[in-house]
């Protein structure tokens, strides 16, 4: 696949800072889904999920060591070049998870087993919910379904916004601003 290069500005919605693909950028994508990429901003390497927006687009999270490295803030434009990447990067398995895990030895057999691409899905599926109750109903339906043989949850769909942060109904939500604030 080719490089895709593009121009997209930083916004902010609540405390985080994101780039959402223009749609023309993410349609060269080759998944409506998660998509593991790496590249440049303003030339500066960088590895990212871009998580879907749940309207045909992707978007990824910019920390503020990011915005820093790139030179770049709520309001700025920034150029990028990108790559889908073939090997997925290992996700960060959250405490919660993992210790969950480590005392259902055949589900976290089947977790060594599957590819790091189900055990993000894994991760995105049981982090999609703001609700500590809910998380930890979905945690031990995964045991369940780890140790019955599921390699994947059952009916996820990998194309809306799972972040519960950001997003509303699987919809990645409105900018909060679009401006650098520019305090003294």
């Amino acid at each position: 696949m080719s490089t895709i290069r593009f121009e997209a500005s930083l916004f902010k919605i609540g405390s985080w800072t994101l780039l959402r693909l223009p749609k023309s950028a993410s349609a060269k994508l080759p998944s409506r889904g998660m998509t593991m990429v790496q590249g440049t901003i303003n030339g500066f390497r960088f590895q990212a999920a871009l998580e879907p927006d749940g309207k045909g687009s992707h978007w990824f999270k910019l920390d503020k060591t990011m915005r820093k490295t790139v030179g770049a803030d709520v309001g700025d434009t920034v150029m990028l070049a990108i790559e889908p990447v073939k090997e997925w990067p290992e996700p960060n398995v959250p405490a919660d998870l993992k210790k969950a895990l480590a005392v259902v030895p055949q589900a976290h057999s089947l977790w060594m087993d599957i590819t790091p691409m189900a055990r993000w899905d894994w991760i995105r599926w049981i982090g999609s919910t703001k609700q500590p109750e809910t998380r930890r109903r979905r945690i031990e339906t995964a045991l369940s379904k780890l140790k019955a043989g599921d390699r994947r949850p059952c009916c996820f769909n990998r194309t809306v916004c799972t972040e519960p942060y950001v997003s509303n109904n699987g919809v990645l939500l409105e900018p909060t601003s679009t401006t650098a604030a520019k305090a003294k």
